[in-house]
């Protein structure tokens, strides 16, 4: 995949906008579902919701005709007295619960109907917009499985309407969505990300981005120890809070150097941004992977704004793995770089005409982070705990009358 840097503009956002040709969107959810690439799919839900209005207007209708059978019998005695008003407005009054229930069923069935199409159309579309750019579309993916901080929580993982490539590195654009709790409880966390492949395994990072706070602090998933916290140089603060491991705030300061930073300021200062093993992750409560262009537009300029910066970062290297006795090294750090990859010719020569003198870049540590650079340590909320409990408490305390006496105690002593 060429990701678009600002100076390439414009990219190629006409399918997100241009007409549909007719039946081109069911055809091509039909394909999806022909070779197994949208596993729950919509239609499937579609057909069980029209189902269960169906189902409700057997139960409804069979009420509603016996009350219609109980009207007919009084309609005949009615009309032998003379009732022949009161008659129709049996009538009448024995087909409104008929009419009602029918009319909750024709306008689920229209919603049910627009919604698979809206669906089919938006994945035709998405699936064009990934093909004008270079790029694949993958409809649905369940527990993706990558590292990253929101990617191991809750339950019910599936990361939606993917649109993924690989040069001139791999970067995943998507919508993700997990569940926590469980019945009147249960919530569902919405978020869109970008994932860009690193060259090398880097430690645990976090930008957590100043603008996306709340009232009880970051929207993070995750919080993190403020000892790890680091400030950096310039405006960079007012932006981003940056947490590295203990130990590591060098490698930070060397990672995330004034151009880079100001890279970040200028391009993702609304995201939130996690390094972690040989990933980046920019992260936001919303949908990354829409029909929107105006998103995509800005989506590729970070993502633009910052490939050419990854390169530097490919020659940083942890120097505590050569402290490290061999077999944590190995479990620390990928197999070492190919002969290619250090200067050597193919044939394993040195490459320098003195003889035994190794390439200086063999002499470095191997790619990879030591146990304490990994992760960062993460801490509890305690703040957002607090409130929560102080609510729950003042609660407790209305209920049960308690809390005015309390009051009335206090004030007394």
């Amino acid at each position: 995949m060429t990701i678009p840097t600002p100076a390439s503009y414009p990219f190629d956002a006409r399918p997100l906008v241009e007409p549909v040709p007719p039946g081109a969107a069911r055809a091509f959810a039909q394909e999806l579902k022909r070779t197994g690439r949208l596993p729950g799919s919509s239609v499937t839900t579609a057909v069980i919701f029209v189902v269960i209005v169906f189902v409700m207007l057997f139960v409804f209708g069979s009420t509603a005709l016996t009350m219609l059978g109980v009207f007919v019998a009084a309609i005949g005695a009615f009309a032998q007295e003379g009732g022949g008003v009161a008659a129709v407005g049996a009538v009448f009054a024995a087909f409104v619960p008929l009419l009602f229930v029918g009319g909750i069923a024709a306008v689920a069935i229209v919603l049910a109907v627009r919604g698979t199409r809206g669906g089919d159309e938006r994945r035709y579309r998405l699936d064009r917009f990934a093909r004008a750019n270079a790029m694949g579309y993958v409809p649905r993916l369940d527990n993706p499985g990558l590292p990253g901080m929101i990617f191991s929580l809750g339950g019910s993982r599936n990361a939606t309407d993917l649109v993924r490539g690989d040069r001139p590195r791999f970067v995943e654009f998507g919508n993700y969505e997990y569940t926590t709790g469980s019945g009147k409880d249960k919530t569902t966390h919405h978020w869109g990300y970008v994932a860009v492949k690193l060259d090398v395994p880097l430690p645990n990072i976090v930008l957590d981005a100043t603008s996306n706070n709340s009232l009880f602090g970051s929207n993070l998933p995750a919080s993190f120890d403020k000892s790890q916290r680091l400030s950096l140089e310039g405006d960079f603060d007012r932006y981003f809070d940056l947490y590295c491991p203990a130990g590591y705030e060098t490698d930070a300061l060397y990672l995330f150097t004034p151009d880079i930073m100001a890279r970040f300021i200028d391009h993702a200062a609304a995201l939130d941004v996690e390094i972690v093993d040989d990933w980046l992750f920019l992260y936001a409560r919303r949908e990354f992977s829409t029909l929107d262009p105006a998103t995509w537009a800005w989506l590729f300029s970070v993502v633009g704004a910052l490939l050419d910066k990854f390169a530097q970062w490919a020659r940083w290297r942890d120097d505590r793995l050569a402290a490290l006795p061999p077999t944590v090294m190995d479990a620390a750090a990928p197999a070492f770089a190919p002969a290619a990859a250090v200067g050597l010719p193919a044939g394993g020569a040195a490459a320098s005409p003195v003889p035994f003198v190794a390439p200086l870049d063999a002499l470095r540590p191997p790619p990879g982070v030591a146990p304490q650079g990994r992760r960062l340590q993460q801490r509890v909320p305690w703040l957002p705990i607090v409130i929560i409990g102080a609510f729950a408490l003042f609660w407790i305390l209305s209920q049960f009358g308690l809390f005015g006496g309390l009051l009335g105690t206090l004030f007394s002593n």
